[in-house]
């Protein structure tokens, strides 16, 4: 028996046969929801046909205040979905425009865009569970193959606000995209060297012609010489901070920079598994100042490190940790890592 798998997700193979059913609008939603690995929180928006107690009640909620669903007074779980209604939800979980060019008229040009269908089907037309399944794999493994031209911003931003309320640090593993949600995990590629990066979203942007994603001047540094000033890339959303494996290969997004002098030739990770051992060498001599651990001790080093020397520390407990690090000329730099013991968040 094979498997088909999305997003994590997996699932037995259905048929054109009498139990491969037509799907009602609340479960062809629900199923669509469950493929992107994102939250739903409570909202005030809702349906007068959807009730607090009916199964899907919060992700049909939100969906409705986010713009992905209809902005009505009824939702119609119980009826049969349509295929354009279907297409439209898939096209716009995946964010593949902004929300307000992602509308029902944009829809013939979203599947010139990305065909994930035949064009003969009506949009009126009933949608099976085979179906559904089928359009969500053909669209995302469309978007993992497409090529994205990548920026990056630094000095001219850093300390200012975002368009989610966070404060620009040039030095985290973040990015600005024009669409996809705040603390999306996005794995981007440099397809000219193959070399990865996990990065966390955090404002919107970059609004120049032809340029898909601004990468924080750290994670461009992961996969490219910041003097090359432009990638091609390709993304894949790997789904919301909070719902991704804590073992995910944002370990990659290391914190290497000390002073501009004074680098890690690797450095701290924003992420760190329990049990396993951090190594910290540095192109030039540094000190480990002291270690704050998760549960608040403060453990003074003042440890000098040479260039042909390492630093290893194996952390015992999960949380927070933070490394206050400096050069030989007093000047010194807080990196904070976050330990889990890599089990996965239950999904509601």
């Amino acid at each position: 028996m094979r498997f088909l798998i999305i997003a994590g997700l997996v699932f037995m193979p259905f048929f054109a046969h009498a139990e491969d059913t037509f799907l009602t609008r609340a479960d062809s939603y629900l199923l669509i929801w469950e493929t992107v690995n994102r939250p739903a929180f409570e909202t005030a928006s809702e349906y007068t046909d959807v009730q607090e107690e009916d199964r899907g009640y919060l992700e049909i909620s939100f969906g409705k205040r986010r713009g992905i669903l209809i902005d009505d007074d009824y939702f119609r779980p119980q009826e049969l979905v349509t295929l354009g209604d279907a297409l439209l939800w898939v096209y716009r979980t995946r964010n593949i425009r902004e929300l307000p060019d992602m509308q029902e008229v944009d829809l013939p040009s979203m599947m010139s865009d990305y065909p994930i269908i035949d064009t003969e089907h009506s949009l009126e037309g009933r949608v099976t569970r085979s179906d559904l399944i089928s359009m969500i794999a053909k669209l995302d493994g469309q978007l993992r193959k497409e090529v994205h031209e990548v920026s990056f911003y630094a000095d001219d931003f850093h300390g200012r606000g975002t368009a989610f309320g966070d404060t620009f640090d040039m030095y985290a593993i973040t990015a600005a995209h024009r669409s996809f949600p705040s603390n999306t995990l996005v794995k981007v590629t440099n397809v000219e060297n193959n070399k990865t990066v996990v990065v966390r979203i955090n404002d919107r942007g970059p609004y120049v012609d032809g340029r898909d994603m601004d990468l924080s001047k750290a994670a461009f540094e992961e996969i490219a010489p910041t003097g090359q000033g432009v990638l091609r890339a390709t993304f894949e959303r790997l789904g919301h901070m909070d719902l991704v494996s804590q073992c995910e290969e944002r370990q990659r997004a290391y914190q290497r920079r000390i002073t501009r002098d004074t680098q890690f030739f690797r450095g701290v990770p924003h992420t760190f598994t329990l049990g396993d051992q951090l190594i910290l060498q540095s192109n030039r001599p540094f000190v480990i100042l002291g270690i704050t651990f998760p549960d608040g001790q403060y453990l003074r080093i003042q440890d000098f490190v040479h260039p042909k020397e390492k630093y290893r520390i194996s952390p015992d407990m999960t949380g927070r940790y933070q490394f206050s690090v400096g050069d030989t000329r007093g000047r010194q730099r807080d990196l904070r890592m976050d330990v889990s013991s890599c089990v996965l968040p239950a999904r509601g």
